[in-house]
C-alpha cells in the first residue's frame, strides 16, 4: 500500500488558495469519491486503487505546520516504510506552472514538510512538488502570498500542474521513480 498525502490548510477560507495545491491534486486522484474523516488521526481520508495499486488518499485536518502528526500516526498505523510515502504541495521556489518529483534534502522552507521530517524522522519520502510562484510572489510576505487565491489568469496554469501533479503520482505506482522524475521534471 502506498499513502499519499496532499498538503493544505483545512476550511472553506482556504480552499482554491496556493497553499492547498496538495489538496487540489489529491481531490483530483480521489475521482469524486467521498471524503471519510477519522479523528483519531486528525485527518480526511480515501482508500482506493490507482493504477493497480491500493493507495490511501490523506488530507490532514490540521494546519499545515501542524500535518506531521496525521501523516506519522497514518504511516504507523499502516506499518508503512519511507519509500511507500507520497507527499504532494505548493512550492513557493517554482514557478507557477512547473512541477518536480524527487526526493530531496530539505524541507525548501515549507513549514508542513518541516513537520512530516520531525514527525517520521526521515526526509527522503517521495515529494511531487507543484509551483505557485508568480512575478508577484516576493512582493508579499511569503506567508500572506500563499494564503491567496489563484488569479484569473492563474487557474488555467494550477489546474494543468495539479493535473500533471496527478498524472505523476498515478505513474509512480508502477514505475522507478527515476522514469517518472524523467518524464515530469
Amino acid at each position: 500500500m502506498k499513502l499519499i498525502i496532499g498538503l493544505g490548510n483545512p476550511g472553506q477560507e482556504y480552499q482554491k488558495t496556493r497553499h492547498n495545491a496538495g489538496f487540489m491534486a489529491v481531490d483530483l486522484l480521489a475521482h469524486g469519491e467521498s471524503w471519510q474523516h477519522n479523528k483519531n488521526v486528525k485527518a480526511d481520508f480515501i482508500k482506493l486503487e490507482l493504477n493497480g495499486q491500493t493507495v490511501e488518499l490523506l488530507k490532514p485536518a490540521d494546519f499545515m505546520n501542524n500535518s506531521g502528526s496525521s501523516v506519522a500516526q497514518e504511516s504507523k498505523n499502516h506499518n508503512l516504510k519511507i519509500e511507500e510515502v507520497i507527499v504532494v504541495y505548493d512550492d513557493l521556489d517554482l514557478p507557477l506552472g512547473k512541477i518536480r518529483v524527487g526526493r530531496f534534502d530539505s524541507a525548501g522552507g515549507h513549514n508542513g514538510i518541516k513537520s512530516i521530517i520531525e514527525h517520521l524522522g526521515a526526509k527522503d519520502f517521495i515529494r511531487v512538488r507543484i509551483g505557485i510562484a508568480n512575478s508577484h510572489a516576493y512582493k508579499v510576505p511569503a506567508e500572506k502570498f500563499v494564503l491567496q487565491k489563484f488569479g484569473l489568469l492563474e487557474k488555467s496554469k494550477i489546474n494543468q500542474s495539479v493535473k500533471l501533479a496527478a498524472q505523476a503520482i498515478t505513474m509512480l505506482m508502477t514505475e522507478p521513480l527515476e522514469k517518472v522524475m524523467n518524464k515530469y521534471n
